[in-house]
């Protein structure tokens, strides 16, 4: 029956009432609406730093990635994204920093391991005005907000502990350890399958 019920509302048919599921129904039986549009429509832009790379993202990803800007507004806390999508070289050249290049290392991954390079992933910089705080024990409330709107955050991380990262997780690698989900994306990425699909 569950997997009925997913067919026709158009989500992955798996068998489970996951959050996806739940989702849909709800939006079927409600059809929700901010102001007369879809949600996803009705969301506000925001800082013009933080668009540029929410731009960058997959198009799934971007709504609740201005919530959580917004969301982090309206608890005092002044976040923008400064950083999304990245070239495999782009992530091999991070991972070069603080081991053949100078700096500290501020990645694990090479290149087409990092969910950044599958448009899921972004990092948020705390800022007071127009300063950024590279710490603070804001991130951490931001990290709870993140995970309120259902994103993942680095900062539960055990062996790199990243508490500006964060990202969102399709529903059919939520089963799935993260090799296996990131072993999947380069699958997907070499056969132009949707990476949410």
């Amino acid at each position: 029956m569950i997997s009925a019920v997913q067919k026709k509302l158009g989500v992955q048919v798996d068998g489970r009432a996951g959050t996806e599921t739940w989702g849909a129904i709800y939006a079927h039986i409600v059809k929700p609406t901010i102001h007369g549009a879809p949600p996803a429509e009705a969301i506000e832009a925001v800082d013009a730093r933080s668009e540029k790379n929410i731009a960058t993202l997959l198009s799934e990803v971007h709504p609740i990635a201005r919530a959580l800007v917004q969301k982090a507004a309206q608890n005092g806390i002044q976040i923008k994204i400064i950083s999304g999508l990245r070239s495999y070289a782009e992530q091999d050249e991070l991972y070069a920093q603080g081991r053949t290049k100078p700096g500290r290392i501020v990645t694990k991954v090479r290149g087409g391991y990092s969910n950044h390079n599958f448009g899921i992933a972004f990092d948020v910089g705390v800022f007071e005005g127009t300063k950024y705080l590279s710490e603070s024990d804001k991130y951490k409330a931001v990290g709870a907000l993140g995970k309120d709107l259902g994103f993942e955050w680095g900062g539960n991380w055990k062996t790199f502990v990243d508490q500006p990262h964060f990202q969102l997780r399709p529903t059919w690698a939520m089963d799935m350890t993260e090799s296996e989900m990131l072993a999947e994306f380069r699958e997907r990425i070499e056969d132009g399958t949707p990476l949410y699909a």
